[in-house]
């Protein structure tokens, strides 16, 4: 028996306005206590009316995401069908890299699932109770459907606490021809001709930061001479910009990445990158001090904004890593700068950079606006699905 929760008006009217979650204060009945080992839900109006399908979580502040606003059986061909779906949308990219986001939660209409490939390796992040309950289905799908080597479980992320679920990293699935120490190693992936070692089990995300992939690529296209990159984490856009200018410092407060940093320059026979181990913030005000000057800067530091009561905190970083850049880029130099931090609006970036260009009295030309790359989608009706925002710009 399909079970069944009621709404309020307010939840049917965001529905109607494309939103897929419902929180908990708009859930008017859910049903007996059964519903709590539900994965998926029938969602109805006040008066009975049907208005959706939806994953279910008891415990969650987003009670349900929904799947889908037609009255139709959600079986496994139903999930089959929508990653079929999510498969075909990203088939032209075989040819630019063997690393990408197979399916990208609800952006795919697959809520708070999220697939990444890593070549023949598959990384699974179930990321709500609902979709929890039907994990064991998708790995089954994923295997079908796609033969990887192995299937690693990267459950290791706060977002499942607040879903009442527990914390893990683990291998899920290997092809019998696979030994554990394969399964637990690391191995060489290709992004537009660039490599980089990944580490699916060990790495922070599933391995990589996969969103950035097409702005590492067009930012060589604009990037020349001196270049520097911070917060540069695995060298994603200083290895892709190295073809284009005559050296990169690549800058990052983590010893460990820095060595990764260095071992995949290293795999790329790179000679003219350097990485430094640096508090950005510090090494920026130490530049300044030095007079050291660039042609081309790269900011693409972490979510400064985790949430709605650290983004004025957020705003004073922002601009701070703007301001200095600013002042170090020669005249009709390349700025790069990055936002992951959702709440940190389009518009209110924008301010951002064009405060920290008055503070520098430096005009800028914004040359492209970019987002998160094609395999990560935005979903429209659905603005959390839009988080990074990008800016390649001309400091004059």
């Amino acid at each position: 028996m399909v079970l069944k929760v009621t709404v309020t008006r307010r939840a049917t009217e965001r529905v109607r306005a494309g939103h897929l979650w419902i929180y908990k204060s708009d859930v008017r009945e859910s049903g007996d206590e059964n519903n709590d080992d539900a994965a998926v839900v029938r969602v109805t109006d006040e008066r009975g009316r049907f208005v959706a399908h939806a994953l279910w979580s008891a415990t969650s502040q987003i009670s349900l995401r929904l799947l889908t606003t037609r009255d139709e059986t959600i079986d496994r061909d139903f999930w089959q069908r929508r990653l079929h779906a999510a498969l075909a949308r990203r088939a032209h990219l075989e040819g630019e890299t063997d690393a990408y986001r197979l399916v990208f939660s609800e952006g795919d209409l697959m809520p708070s699932l999220i697939v990444d490939k890593y070549r023949d390796v598959l990384v699974l992040q179930t990321l709500s109770r609902g979709v929890e309950r039907l994990k064991a289905m998708f790995v089954e799908l994923l295997i079908e459907e796609l033969k990887p080597r192995l299937i690693i479980e990267r459950n290791d992320v706060r977002v499942r606490e607040l879903e009442g679920l527990p914390l893990c990293a683990e291998v899920i699935y290997k092809r019998d021809d696979v030994t554990d120490g394969e399964a637990h190693g690391e191995f060489v992936i290709n992004q537009h001709g660039v490599k980089f070692a990944v580490a699916p089990l060990g790495g922070q995300k599933t391995g990589a930061f996969l969103d950035q992939r097409e702005n590492h690529r067009r930012a060589a296209d604009f990037a020349r001479g001196h270049a520097l990159d911070c917060f540069t984490f695995n060298g994603g856009f200083a290895l892709n910009i190295a073809r284009s200018c005559e050296s990169v410092i690549g800058l990052d407060v983590s010893g460990e990445a820095v060595a990764a940093c260095r071992h995949n320059a290293a795999l790329n026979d790179m000679t003219n990158v350097e990485f430094r181990e640096a508090n950005v913030f510090d090494a920026l005000r130490e530049m300044e001090t030095a007079g050291t000057q660039f042609d081309t800067i790269i900011l693409d530091p972490p979510a400064f904004a985790k949430n709605h009561k650290s983004v004025e905190g957020a705003v004073r970083g922002y601009k701070e890593i703007n301001l200095r850049a600013m002042k170090l880029l020669n005249a009709g130099g390349i700025l790069v700068t990055c936002t992951c931090s959702y709440h940190v609006a389009e518009n209110d970036f924008l301010n951002i950079i064009t405060d920290a260009g008055s503070d520098a009295r430096r005009h800028i030309q914004v040359i492209e606006k970019r987002t998160q790359a094609s395999d990560h989608p935005i979903l429209l009706g659905m603005p959390e699905t839009y988080y990074l925002k990008c800016l390649i710009c001309r400091v004059l």
